[in-house]
């Protein structure tokens, strides 16, 4: 590729509108346009990058048996009823009428159609299992599109879907596809972790993440440096702490705290740590033919909800939290003294695990500028409900027994999930077995964010200049930058040379034929990222010496002209 016959479109400052680092350098790079609201065109050099992240998967997804096809993007709105999608999937799922007045989905993704292709195609458990993949355009009306590429409402996604005769099969294309994306990450080149994940809306049995590790992420992995234990904080266990609970050793009293609405305040006024003051969070939860339900979750002072926890505390699913005026109906008080003792009508009270162990602590006193000291399950409370209801922090103990956990920030990129009968069922997806029986099939699915990889890595690897691509997804692999390629007939000479030995190599190389200042010439290649880079000039011909420098180089290293192919070839296979 010659740069003159490329287009090549950088900035020197990134547009106001652009917030993290990976949106302000692929705009300065020249590798997205914004369209709309989260919506951009991949231009020329990113798409580059995109093909060869594709490239990697489609490979990866081929190698472990999958089969590659390519579902619609606009799909009819009876499958999405027929499993309760449509309604459940909120407004993130951009629905559109045609000129008959037919409802369709604009695909987030694809599981009831790859089920309805499955229905309708396998018959007998010969057939099973089979795997299906596609890489297609998803679309997802966030409600604040940003990061660029980051959190953007069209989007690229590889999704895969496993289906199998029973549930040992699911674990087996489960785990073939967990291995698969490991050599899918290793291949990109970039630091990752797979975290023990919720299922979330899609449904299912289990499920793990993958994550891209960025000081810039927005999901907190929780991980023991002890052991293999990983999880993100939705999914991460607090354990209950070891040992008895303490016996009471203070009265109970009603203490004034004039003005202190927060545990850390009341904490701070009464000369008393954080961690000996108990929070309280109230939800309601409403369902048909029923009496809404008042529910108050307790943890310590310190600790924050996990909402996702919550929701699996029976009877909280489908939860909210509650309004001021509920508050007031049920407590007598505002917000800021609310308790467990002497509330005004019944509610139902769950306390963290944490809280369960506690004694002589702190809580609201339903009456404003008053809290209770001295609290103690048992003599002024009865035993509570007890649930995991808090998010880990640093330094409490793995699950797995085996240390202590620590926290990272990660980039989710990929998911992969057990669905079990989730879809199946909904949709009739049967098989006949060995006795003609039917069977619902078991099903996994599998997604990787193909253009969120590249944020990801950007936000991974970058530094003053601009991008640091690992070599296997850059745009280009090298760049040779020759100076006077338009006016020295050696240089232009020793150029195409080694550009032609390059390409004959398989090596990924352009040449900037541009005719720009050395300056700029290189500024802009740091900026674009490429990782390898070789300067051909007048003056080191004459002394028998090529430049190379590697992006993350601080410095170029001088090499003979006539091993510089060999140099260069090395450097690509390490």
């Amino acid at each position: 590729m010659r740069a003159s016959r490329f287009f090549i479109s950088t900035l020197k400052e990134a547009p106001s509108d652009a917030e993290i680092i990976s949106h302000k350098l692929m705009m300065r790079a020249g590798m997205i346009k914004r369209l709309g609201s989260g919506i951009y065109t991949y231009m020329p050099m990113g798409l580059r990058v995109i093909r060869k992240v594709e490239n990697i998967v489609r490979e990866e997804m081929n190698r472990a048996g999958a089969v590659e096809l390519l579902m619609p993007v606009v799909q009819p709105a009876e499958l999405w009823q027929e499993t309760g999608r449509w309604d459940k999937m909120g407004p993130e799922l951009m629905r559109v009428k045609d000129r008959h007045g037919r409802d369709y989905a604009i695909q987030p993704t694809s599981e009831e159609v790859i089920t309805d292709v499955v229905r309708t195609e396998i018959r007998s458990y010969r057939q099973l299992p089979v795997n299906f993949y596609h890489i297609q355009t998803k679309f997802r009306d966030e409600r604040r599109p940003r990061f660029g590429l980051m959190r953007g409402r069209e989007f690229t996604m590889k999704d895969a879907y496993s289906f199998d005769r029973d549930v040992e099969g699911m674990q087996d294309s489960y785990q073939a596809m967990y291995d698969a994306y490991v050599r899918i990450f290793d291949r990109f080149g970039l630091q990752f972790r797979a975290v023990a994940a919720d299922n979330g809306a899609i449904g299912g049995s289990g499920s793990h993440e993958f994550h891209v590790i960025a000081d810039t992420g927005e999901d907190a992995l929780v991980y023991c440096p002890e052991s293999d234990y990983a999880a993100n904080i939705e999914a991460a266990e607090a354990l209950a702490p070891t040992g008895k609970r303490p016996a009471a050793a203070q009265p109970l009293a009603k203490t004034p705290t004039p003005g202190k609405a927060k545990c850390e305040h009341v904490a701070e006024l009464l000369g008393l740590p954080l961690a000996q003051t108990v929070k309280s969070i109230v939800l309601a939860v409403e369902k048909e033919d029923a009496e809404k339900e008042i529910w108050l979750l307790l943890l310590r002072g310190d600790h924050e909800l996990n909402e996702i926890k919550a929701a699996k505390v029976a009877g909280l699913s489908g939860y909210r939290f509650a309004s001021e005026g509920e508050i007031l109906e049920w407590f007598g008080t505002k917000p800021g003294y609310l308790g467990p003792i002497g509330t005004k009508k019944p509610v139902k009270v769950v306390a963290d695990r944490t809280v369960a162990q506690m004694a002589d602590f702190v809580c609201g006193a339903n009456e404003e500028d008053f809290h209770y000291t001295g609290v103690n399950w048992g003599r002024d409370l009865p035993e509570p409900v007890v649930a995991d209801l808090r998010n880990v922090v640093a330094g409490d103990a793995s699950p797995d027994g085996k240390g202590s956990l620590a926290i990272q920030r990660g980039i989710e990129v990929g998911h992969v999930f057990q669905l079990g009968t989730r879809y199946s069922e909904d949709m009739k997806a049967t098989y006949l077995d060995e006795t003609g029986k039917p069977q619902l099939m078991q099903m996994g699915c599998y997604g990787i964010g193909v253009t969120r990889i590249l944020g990801a890595a950007i936000e991974q690897n970058f530094d003053d200049k601009g991008i640091i691509w690992p070599a296997s997804i850059a745009p280009f692999e090298i760049v040779l930058c020759p100076m006077g390629y338009d006016r020295s007939e050696a240089v232009k000479a020793e150029t195409d040379r080694l550009y032609e030995g390059l390409l004959a190599a398989g090596a990924d190389v352009i040449v900037d034929d541009r005719g720009e200042r050395p300056g700029v010439m290189f500024a802009d290649w740091e900026l674009i990222g490429v990782p390898h880079r070789i300067v051909v000039g007048d003056r080191g011909l004459k002394e028998g010496k090529l430049e190379y420098q590697g992006r993350r180089d601080a410095a170029a290293t001088p090499v003979p002209v006539a091993e510089m192919l060999d140099f260069i070839k090395a450097k690509l296979a390490s």
